[in-house]
């Protein structure tokens, strides 16, 4: 009995400890993330915006490219693994499925790497955010840690970084170029894009297009 209430005082103290920092950081932005202080102590650009000061366009895009079913998932998109995993098996290389949600809590908590133990964690903080934040401040945060190239972190820093602007002030066709370089920020370039990354762009506007303007406007 000694043994389990250990065992028992141990998990409870475990689970105290990582949701205290979720929910305090529903509220406080952020000072940094795993993935940034991953960044072989490189100096890294980024700056925090609220929500009200990211253009909606930037919004859309990112769901757009990313994660259409976003408003609507509880964090994880099964249709999405499912057909994730028949790909890998008939093409034998790794095609992701992650949701946004899952997205915000592997680069704000956890570190880089395809090991169980990391997938592991990264469901258990999803479900940690899908159910002390809403809907909104993930998307939020997820904008202002994603990493948009080499040692740049955030919309805000990106619109500047790019574009020479806000993200307030990100049209359409600039905000779908930061979208469309997110699989790959360390050689994709939204400044100076090559065909693929224009094209993908293009895709990305095409998307934005058929969900609509008004596809966030319910977000909570």
């Amino acid at each position: 009995m000694m043994r389990l209430l250990r065992w028992l005082v141990l998990l409870l103290g475990v689970f105290l400890f990582s949701v205290l920092p979720v929910l305090l950081l529903r509220w406080l932005p952020p000072p940094t993330s795993a993935f940034m202080l991953e960044a072989d102590l490189r100096p890294v650009h980024q700056q925090w915006v609220p929500w009200p000061r990211i253009s909606a366009e930037a919004k859309l895009a990112v769901v757009a490219s990313e994660d259409q079913k976003f408003p609507d998932h509880h964090g994880f998109d099964f249709e999405a693994i499912d057909q994730a995993i028949e790909h890998n098996q008939k093409h034998h290389r790794v095609h992701g499925a992650s949701t946004i949600s899952q997205q915000t809590a592997k680069n704000l908590f956890l570190w880089s790497g395809r090991s169980y133990f990391r997938k592991a964690l990264e469901a258990y903080f999803t479900v940690l955010l899908e159910t002390l934040w809403p809907k909104h401040r993930i998307l939020e945060v997820y904008l202002n840690i994603a990493q948009f190239g080499p040692d740049v972190y955030g919309v805000e820093a990106a619109a500047h970084q790019y574009f020479g602007k806000p993200a307030a002030r990100l049209d359409a066709h600039e905000a779908a170029l930061l979208a469309a370089v997110l699989p790959n920020p360390e050689r994709m370039h939204a400044g100076q894009p090559s065909d693929y990354v224009q094209v993908r762009a293009d895709e990305v506007e095409e998307q934005m297009r058929q969900l609509g303007s008004d596809y966030l406007e319910g977000l909570k």
